[in-house]
């Protein structure tokens, strides 16, 4: 009864915001229901929806290209992608080839997903140049981690050819380096990543390093890539900050959104980082600067103006 009683306050509670907001309302795609894009997007979508009267309704979805051939489709019209494979999308390369959509913009970088490099030191593997005649899994077979594997392995002037190429889950990739099927593998997400601390608690490992001058050639060709220290600690027996490269967790919004709508909520995100942090870690890394920054892709009219006002943006 109770939960009847709940779900039937919700229904209204949405059917009154959406009157109150002109029958507008906003349908934000994130990931599968146990990852971070759906926990983040429902405790951002909360506070939307608590602070600008416009219903906003979370979606699980399968992510990142997903989420774009959504809002392209107009079945969405908020979503959160990663900034690398929103830059293939709008440009028809890589996972979009063939599949070029501009019907998006960028409304503001959240957080960092970060290009983990973890090895099995008994392979005698210290940087990434020695992945040659390695076995590597780089992710699930046309995933974005297996993209940002070849992009990094070609910075280090290793291809798909040279390794013994595998495509795991984060997970089934660190179980085969557990077990010596694999010497190293590619994780790009928020770090510490659960795969790899459990990972490190039972078996020694290593996280290679992308140096600065990697890292800025890298940045070079695909600009969408940032420089990013793994914390020291973050694993256990790796000592000190292991620099990296990482791509950005990023709202994207769909080009019929009109720019007074995407300004109240490009004001809301960025003006209310304490409470979004206080329903969901990531929410510590939003800042104005980190908003804008990496980004290949236009932003929406209504977030240049928010982010113009403020004095971050020309």
């Amino acid at each position: 009864m109770k939960k009847y009683v709940f779900l039937l306050t919700m229904t209204v509670l949405a059917a009154v915001l959406w009157a109150k907001a002109g029958g507008e309302r906003i349908r934000m795609a994130t990931g599968g229901n146990t990852g971070t894009y759906y926990a983040f997007g429902s405790a951002v979508g909360q506070i939307f929806t608590s602070k600008t009267n416009i219903p906003v309704v979370i979606q699980s979805t399968g992510a990142s290209k997903a989420n774009i051939q959504l809002v392209a489709a107009g079945e969405v019209e908020l979503a959160i992608v990663q900034n690398d494979v929103m830059d293939y999308a709008y440009r028809g390369t890589d996972l979009f080839t063939g599949e070029q959509t501009q019907a998006f913009s960028t409304m503001a970088a959240l957080y960092a997903e970060v290009c983990q490099v973890v090895a099995n030191p008994a392979s005698g593997i210290k940087t990434i140049a020695d992945l040659k005649g390695k076995n590597v899994s780089v992710g699930d077979a046309g995933s974005g981690t297996e993209f940002n594997a070849r992009q990094i392995l070609e910075a280090y002037g290793v291809t798909f050819n040279d390794i013994n190429k595998q495509n795991l889950s984060f997970g089934a990739s660190a179980d085969a380096l557990r077990d010596n099927k694999i010497d190293a593998f590619f994780c790009v997400a928020g770090a510490p990543t659960m795969a790899i601390v459990d990972l490190a608690m039972g078996k020694d490992i290593t996280v290679l390093e992308v140096d600065d001058a990697h890292a800025v050639a890298l940045i070079e060709k695909y600009p969408f890539y940032t420089q990013y220290p793994i914390a020291s600690g973050s694993y256990r027996g790796v000592s000190g900050a292991v620099k990296t490269v990482a791509v950005k967790a990023t709202f994207i919004v769909s080009n019929k959104l009109s720019d007074d709508t995407v300004y109240r909520l490009t004001k809301t995100l960025m003006e209310s980082s304490a409470e979004i942090a206080a329903a969901h870690s990531k929410g510590a890394e939003l800042s104005s600067s980190y908003a804008i920054s990496g980004i290949s892709v236009p932003f929406h009219p209504g977030a240049r103006r928010y982010f113009r006002e403020i004095g971050v943006m020309q």
